[in-house]
């Protein structure tokens, strides 16, 4: 089911899987609402590495950051970037970072 959250005085709408149907609306505060609703209670310096690196990535290639290119830009091993959004790199850091469903994502 669909829903929407009020976060800094906006309206932000996410579809059944979660996602953010608005990706435009996105900034920290959204970021941090998303993290804290997925586990996260707080963005540390390498959670917003990974984010804002996918966020600049996807504004340019309209498309999510392969997991290998996510690794080497923000400086992490696969397992740490599972430790750091156990949801997984679709599910959990691009959620965080406001893209709307990755392709391939289940």
């Amino acid at each position: 089911m669909a829903k929407s959250i009020e976060i800094s005085g906006k309206t932000v709408e996410f579809n059944d899987d979660g996602f953010m149907l608005r990706p435009e609306l996105w900034d920290d505060d959204v970021a941090r609402a998303i993290a804290r609703e997925d586990g996260i209670a707080e963005m540390g310096e390498k959670h917003w590495a990974i984010v804002r690196y996918i966020r600049a990535y996807w504004e340019e290639q309209d498309l999510a950051p392969a997991v290998r290119r996510l690794c080497k830009a923000g400086g992490v091993t696969l397992r740490e970037l599972f430790a750091l959004f156990t949801l997984g790199p679709a599910r959990g850091a691009c959620r965080v970072a406001g893209l709307p469903k990755p392709d391939g994502c289940v």
